[in-house]
């Protein structure tokens, strides 16, 4: 399925609306079987002993869409999917807001949980997105991804 480069970026948390609208819209396409959703979310890890409070987000955004363009091609190539959203926040969002969140659809299952671990951890390896983990004490530090 070819496609334009889509910009997967929504300034702020994502919200569970956008997730619930993002569902609905898929009722119509009758010829899908099965979805599989992934959400990040941010945690309030503790560091250091210090509780994180936000992850202020950052991207070199026109390489991040590239990236991301490439990894939803090479997804639609390998698997028998309909459709696939993509959404990452950037700005500041909040321990227990969602900051990620990947939809795929097919018509059967098998394709939706095959696809989604390989889409995400491509996704979390390759776009260039930078977080800033923020402290209850207002003290921040670069996120290293795990």
């Amino acid at each position: 399925m070819k496609d334009k480069i889509k910009n997967i970026f929504v300034e702020g948390a994502i919200s569970p609306s956008k997730i619930a609208e993002s569902i609905a819209h898929h009722q119509s396409k009758t010829e899908i079987g099965a979805h599989n959703i992934f959400l990040g979310q941010v945690r309030a890890d503790q560091i250091d002993k210090k509780k994180v409070s936000a992850i202020e987000y950052t991207a070199q955004i026109d390489i991040a869409n590239q990236v991301c363009h490439e990894i939803r091609e090479a997804a639609f190539s390998k698997y028998d999917l309909s459709c696939m959203h993509i959404y990452h926040s950037l700005g500041k969002v909040y321990s227990g807001e969602i900051c990620f969140f990947v939809f795929v659809s097919s018509a059967h299952r098998t394709p939706v949980f095959d696809s989604l671990t390989e889409i995400v951890n491509d996704i979390k390896a390759k776009l260039p997105i930078f977080g800033k983990e923020f402290f209850e004490d207002q003290s921040h530090q670069w996120k290293v991804n795990q």
